[in-house]
């Protein structure tokens, strides 16, 4: 039976941060004595981050310069402002005078940087099983493919996150659907968004802005949207200083720390787009016909679908109660890690946990596993360990260098080369 292809590596996913991974190992090949061999799998069937969010004057929450590469090579081809040279809008770009690209842009830059490493990745790919470890772990897709490798690198993403009891359905979506869905809403009367953060606030516009005679009403319980912090004493908790001095700090430092700065990314909005919302309150109010209401401490208690939505919403500080019928529901309630140990099967039984139940993570994101010889390294998935910036971009190109320095570091003198995929599970 032929031997299935052995790798260095096998990536789990391609989303930025396997992509920023996969160009690091095509710059360490470049000049490696022994190159790192490495085979990406995404079960999307080309590359996509957030697509159904990619509204068209949303803009970046961090600077371009903590792009995929130049936190950890400033001299990479693979930079955006590489990628801006490349298309000719490099001078127009520096006269704009603004460090937060649009996101379609960035988006674009990531679509430009995979196609340039696009050799180490199979698209349409599910990977449904992995299993072994001592040494090689195998890795099975939804086709039949096999691949060994040394270690696995799983970046899962984040999934969609519902209120308990809450289900989507024709009328009734989470936020990272509405692009998609879109269209297919004509003239709607009213408009509801259950939420408080980034999302909610740009999904909110983006209705208002789009159906000019409907209501739309945003429900939070919050009293207002909360502005995200981003000074720069602040922002330094993103740095890669941060996350060594949030891995070695007591259990109770971690929290301390993520609740003191939780504003920095959970449940806050960009101060100009705040401002611009109550702009358009305060204008509507002036004329006499108030199209975007904010229920503010509030939330709903009832939802139900039919024809149209019934959305009760209850005040926090009265009990007062109110009845919308809508035709469009849109939570932007966030994400959550994927569990990447549910495609591990038996080996998940080796991953050591906490007293909490959480994931046990070595400072070089490698879980700790001693009975398995391989190692399980994750992208996201570690912010009780690593802090903050574990599912955000803003450390994602120091992460992926440590990630390969660690695999490079573990890595047995080899006498084998990688072969062509077999479709069998062996």
């Amino acid at each position: 039976m032929p031997v299935p292809p052995e790798f260095d590596l096998i990536g789990v996913g391609f989303g930025p941060s396997n992509l920023a991974l996969a160009i690091a190992v095509a710059e360490h090949n470049a000049t490696a004595a022994e190159p790192v061999t490495a085979h990406f799998l995404e079960r999307q069937a080309g590359f996509g981050w957030h697509r159904g969010m990619l509204l068209e004057d949303a803009t970046m929450q961090v600077s371009f310069l903590k792009d995929l590469v130049t936190m950890r090579n400033p001299a990479s081809g693979f930079s955006f402002l590489s990628y801006l040279h490349s298309q000719g809008r490099l001078v127009d770009f520096i006269n704009s005078k603004n460090l937060f690209p649009l996101r379609i842009e960035f988006h674009d830059y990531f679509e430009w940087a995979a196609a340039k490493v696009d050799d180490q990745v199979s698209y349409g790919s599910e990977v449904v099983a992995v299993r072994g470890g001592d040494p090689y772990f195998e890795v099975r897709t939804a086709d039949g493919e096999v691949y060994r490798a040394r270690n696995l690198v799983m970046s899962t993403g984040l999934r969609p996150h519902l209120p308990a009891g809450v289900g989507t359905g024709d009328r009734i979506w989470h936020n990272s659907q509405l692009l998609h869905r879109i269209e297919d809403v004509r003239d709607p009367r009213r408009c509801v968004v259950v939420g408080a953060g980034q999302s909610a606030a740009e999904v909110t516009a983006f209705l208002h802005e789009r159906f000019p005679t409907a209501e739309v009403c945003s429900v939070f319980a919050r009293y207002g949207y909360s502005p995200s912090d981003d000074s720069s004493f602040a922002n330094r908790i993103f740095d890669p200083d941060g996350v060594d001095a949030f891995y070695s700090a007591p259990e109770d430092i971690k929290q301390r720390l993520m609740n003191y700065h939780g504003n920095t990314n959970y449940s806050a909005v960009d101060l100009d787009l705040i401002d611009e919302l109550y702009r358009r309150v305060y204008r509507e109010k002036l004329q006499g016909r108030q199209r975007l209401r904010i229920f503010n401490t509030s939330r709903p208690v009832d939802v139900t679908e039919d024809e149209r939505v019934r959305v009760t919403v209850e005040s926090l500080t009265t009990g007062e109660k109110t009845v919308l019928d809508a035709d469009l529901l849109v939570y932007a309630t966030g994400y959550r890690p994927a569990d990447p140990t549910d495609l591990l099967g038996e080996l998940a039984q080796q991953v050591r946990r906490d007293e909490h139940g959480r994931l046990r993570v070595e400072r070089d994101y490698r879980l700790v596993a001693p009975s398995v010889a391989g190692g399980i390294y994750l992208q996201g998935g570690t912010e009780h360990t690593h802090g903050i910036t574990s599912s955000l971009l803003s450390n994602t190109a120091v992460r992926v260098g440590e990630i390969l320095a660690s695999i490079l570091e573990r890595r047995p003198a080899r006498d084998w080369t990688a072969e062509y995929a077999v479709k069998e599970w062996a």
